[in-house]
């Protein structure tokens, strides 16, 4: 395969949206977003239809740009969008809309936290309306879907179970679920390594963090990883961040980690049955290998899902890890778009 970048068959659209909800945002990150927009062939020979749309939002640390990072001999996923169109067996011809939801602590788990900012509400209620008046989308719930992996993969399944609304579907590859698989075990690391070489201070790893090159230390993963959580998850109205566990021992804080728990996917779903009986496509998958253990997670959502009564789900684990799994977004892409279209 070529390292560049083969002439497409449908269009992107790059955007900017000036968002008034992150204007003065805590972390004092741009309110100012690129939007990446795809439109399928067709989409300007037939200026009379209207189409889907599938929102497709990034992992812990994902920044828009990085959806064209390349792997060797490996297309990125907005040429195997496009190869998906251009093959033999297209789907059923969709928007796709690439969203930006970084903030500087890596993420925002796609949540209005008043530790980093209301990116929950730029998602749904300025990024849906700015496409819809922009394109010539099907805007009902009904033919809107959301996809995304990992982080990207939690965004999906709250974005939907919060926004029925909105959404219709929903794709989550290897989303963070079953909280105390996932994410329990780092919390010792993280103690390790505040302990070891901060003090015990999480301020002093933060400014260090700040003051360099990011990941050029081996602890920088799990740290800023469980703080960015922690402000997602934890924070308080006054933007304080509480972490789940006491940062001298790792024992757990439970009134804290209650908080975590409560917007955990596998925990959310009784209480978000009604919407998600209501969803119109529902896709799983995730490596059997998985590194964080997210293919447990996965199972544990499905059981839930099947405990309310929804069965009609794609559901896969599938031989690989957590990383190089570009390969699989085109089949949500084409699972969401067959079911949500008219």
């Amino acid at each position: 395969m070529r390292p560049w970048s083969d002439e497409t068959v449908g269009r992107f659209e790059e955007r900017t949206i000036e968002s008034e909800v992150l204007r003065d945002n805590p972390l004092g990150d741009p309110h100012e977003r690129p939007v990446w927009v795809y439109l399928p062939p067709g989409y300007d020979e037939e200026p009379d239809r209207r189409y889907p749309t599938i929102y497709e939002i990034q992992g812990y640390t994902g920044q828009i740009d990085m959806w064209r990072n390349r792997s060797p001999w490996r297309r990125s996923f907005p040429e195997l969008l496009d190869r998906l169109y251009a093959g033999q067996d297209p789907p059923p011809p969709a928007i796709v809309v690439f969203v930006d939801c970084w903030t500087s602590l890596g993420g925002s788990q796609f949540l209005d936290s008043p530790a980093t900012g209301r990116y929950h509400t730029y998602l749904c209620d300025e990024v849906v309306s700015w496409v819809d008046a922009s394109y010539r989308t099907l805007s009902d719930r009904d033919h809107r879907g959301i996809a995304g992996k990992s982080s990207g993969g939690y965004g999906a399944m709250v974005t939907a179970m919060l926004r029925p609304d909105l959404f219709g579907g929903l794709a989550t590859h290897a989303g963070d679920a079953l909280f105390e698989v996932c994410y329990w075990p780092e919390f010792r690391e993280v103690v390790r390594h505040l302990r070891d070489h901060y003090g015990g201070s999480y301020e002093r790893f933060l400014e260090d963090f700040r003051s360099r090159p990011a990941f050029t230390k081996e602890q920088d993963g799990p740290l800023i990883e469980t703080y960015a959580y922690a402000a997602c998850y934890s924070a308080d109205p006054d933007g304080t961040v509480l972490m789940p566990f006491d940062t001298d021992t790792g024992r757990l804080i439970p009134e804290v980690w209650e908080r975590w728990l409560a917007w955990d996917p596998v925990r959310m779903v009784p209480e978000r049955a009604d919407a998600l009986r209501s969803m119109r496509a529902i896709y799983i998958d995730a490596g059997k290998r998985d590194e964080p253990f997210l293919d447990l997670g996965a199972e544990a959502f499905r059981r839930e899902l099947e405990a309310i009564g929804v069965t009609d789900v794609f559901f896969e684990i599938f031989d690989a890890g957590h990383m190089s799994i570009e390969y699989r977004y085109p089949l949500s892409v084409r699972y969401l778009a067959e079911r949500l279209s008219p």
